[in-house]
């Protein structure tokens, strides 16, 4: 009797722990098992694997359109709506691509700064040369823009400032935020990509401002 008993529990014991790791219950597992097999045939799994080859040479970017027309190209006969199930099934999910938005330009207007850097962005010491930009994040709001102050030997953000417009008081926020935190010394180098927002005669007074 004896025996008996550890020849059931060592037939039931892998199943029961690996439905633990698995985190499902037995009796889901035996209900899974009672099911019958779905068989596909060649073609349908040829079809599979071409979906999923032409999707990934899209770069996630093909939907369900544009990849039942490269499918019916290569002789599969597909509809717009099987493809869309198609892809459901096989997890097939395009991914948005970030548009491209010009963030800073300059007025030809304004007065530019000497490049004093010449591409050397490698300073000796903190506060020495600070580096100022833009770039732009896309919300549930909309495109908002981040105006950032680095300092160029520590590779540190000192100062930012976000706002839903690009404009010179978005990079003066950012400005002011980095004197207040970093107090520099006299000959600070501010180096930008000279855009009207940073070549504005408000923010150049601002600059002179600094020390």
């Amino acid at each position: 009797m004896r025996y008996r008993f550890i020849r059931q529990e060592s037939r039931i014991y892998p199943v029961t722990l690996l439905c633990r790791v698995m985190k499902v219950s037995s009796s889901a597992y035996y209900e899974w098992k009672k099911r019958p097999a779905k068989l596909i045939t060649a073609q349908e799994l040829h079809r599979y694997r071409r979906a999923k080859a032409l999707f990934k040479a899209s770069r996630d970017s093909l939907g369900s359109r544009e990849l039942s027309k490269s499918l019916c190209e290569e002789g599969f006969s597909i509809g717009h709506y099987a493809t869309r199930t198609l892809m459901r099934k096989l997890g097939l999910q395009v991914q948005q691509r970030i548009k491209y938005k010009v963030t800073t330009k300059r007025k030809h207007s304004d007065s530019v700064a000497i490049n004093l850097l010449n591409q050397q962005f490698n300073p000796v010491g903190i506060n020495e040369v600070w580096a100022g930009d833009i770039t732009y994040l896309r919300t549930r709001e909309g495109w908002m823009y981040l105006a950032v102050v680095m300092d160029l030997y520590s590779r540190r953000i000192v100062g930012w400032a976000f706002d839903k417009r690009m404009t010179q008081a978005l990079v003066s926020r950012a400005m002011i935020k980095a004197t207040h935190f970093r107090k520099p010394p006299k000959g600070l180098v501010f180096h930008s990509d000279r855009g009207s927002q940073y070549t504005s005669k408000h923010y150049r007074a601002l600059l002179g401002t600094i020390h």
